[in-house]
């Protein structure tokens, strides 16, 4: 293996960590930030009033995005261990 290969494998991996963990993450954020407006707005300050709607939220992220980050995780897998049968033989 080249140092070539090894920054392209690490470059590759990075952009599926983001591509993969940024719908979850933003879908997150967004209701975070709704949530903390609302408690501004309202001068609630309860901290369950954070957390439930984020993992709801994450949860039916996870459900409408989950076959579409399984297929980009498994399509990377499949091309690492390609790369990686032919450096072997």
């Amino acid at each position: 293996m080249t140092i070539d290969m090894a920054v392209n494998l690490t470059s590759e991996m990075f952009k599926i960590a983001i591509l993969v963990g940024g719908p979850v993450i933003l879908i997150t954020f967004i209701v975070g930030l709704l949530i903390s407006i609302f408690q501004a707005a309202t001068q609630i300050n309860e901290m369950t009033i954070t957390f439930v709607p984020k993992i709801i939220a994450a949860v039916i992220g996870l459900i409408i995005f989950g076959s579409w980050m399984t297929t980009k995780l498994v399509d990377y897998t499949k091309e690492v261990l390609m790369m990686i049968f032919k450096i072997v033989q």
